[in-house]
């Protein structure tokens, strides 16, 4: 680990921030709809209890208006999308004349499945994201072709995925023959690279909750994506953002889809378990 002034100083060079000031995430109760609270704080899981002893949502570190438009769905811009899949859902497209209700009947047959990905597939021997496991059905089960893997489609459909998921608590697999890829991703997550020198563990382990000019470092959790961004008003992916944090550091970054983001998915996921699944959330 670095201490705060060596990671402030290359921040700073980033950021041309003049000074790092404590805000401690907010005391506040996400409940949905007002009906369904979700948990966006709790104990950290066994395999991060000797880093953090609790494991908090980026919910906690936006502002008041941002996270008033999460709770509620007819705010949320999220849904939007979310509806748009909806009907994706229930069309038929591909070769086999198939639609995903074809085999899974209603959306909410998916309730759950948001919370335990990436995890490992017995079949084709690797850990998948859920983008992946989409893009399997749509090629050889409906006949269609793949769906770019950060493309409006398919965040849309994860969208629709995860928000029948909301309230479910985040429980991702990392024993058995997932360990190696969560190791993989570990190792990501703590190394440093670019020309600031910066790990992903620099900013979202050590200084969250920090405010560097108008931003306030969260611990990067990834329980809410896909993201609606107020900054480019559209769904965001978990690797875009990834490869958007990489760029960041000045350093050659991966590309979504590669082994190396789906290794760090899996590690960054299971830094959440506990927490309920958020998706589409509101970020800033």
């Amino acid at each position: 680990m670095y201490n705060n002034k060596t990671v402030l100083g290359a921040l700073g060079g980033l950021l041309m921030t003049a000074g790092l000031a404590i805000a401690d995430p907010v005391d506040d109760t996400l409940i949905l709809n007002e009906e369904t609270e979700l948990v966006t704080r709790t104990a950290a899981p066994a395999h991060m209890a000797d880093v953090v002893d609790e494991v908090i949502s980026g919910w906690h570190f936006r502002g008041v208006e941002t996270r008033a438009m999460q709770a509620d769905d007819f705010d949320n811009p999220g849904m939007i999308f979310v509806e748009q899949a909806e009907d994706v859902w229930n069309t038929a497209d591909g070769s086999e004349g198939k639609s995903c209700s074809s085999c899974h009947e209603g959306s909410d047959s998916m309730k759950g499945v948001k919370a335990v990905y990436p995890k490992w597939n017995e079949g084709a021997g690797e850990v998948r994201t859920l983008e992946m496991q989409i893009n399997d059905c749509r090629e050889n089960r409906m006949g269609a072709e793949k769906w770019k893997y950060t493309g409006g489609s398919m965040q849309n459909m994860i969208a629709l995925i995860s928000s029948v998921s909301r309230g479910v608590p985040v429980n991702v697999a990392i024993d058995g023959p997932a360990q190696s890829t969560w190791e993989q991703g570990k190792e990501l997550y703590y190394t440093r690279t670019g020309q600031l020198e910066l790990s992903c563990a620099n900013c979202h382990e050590d200084n969250y909750g920090n405010m560097i000019r108008a931003d306030h470092l969260s611990q990067g959790q990834i329980n809410g994506f896909p993201v609606y961004r107020l900054k480019n008003t559209k769904l965001n992916s978990v690797h875009a953002r990834f490869k958007g944090c990489v760029r960041d550091t000045r350093a050659e970054t991966y590309k979504p889809g590669s082994a190396e983001f789906t290794a760090l998915e899996l590690y960054v996921a299971s830094r959440g378990n506990g927490l309920s699944v958020e998706g589409p959330s509101v970020r800033n």
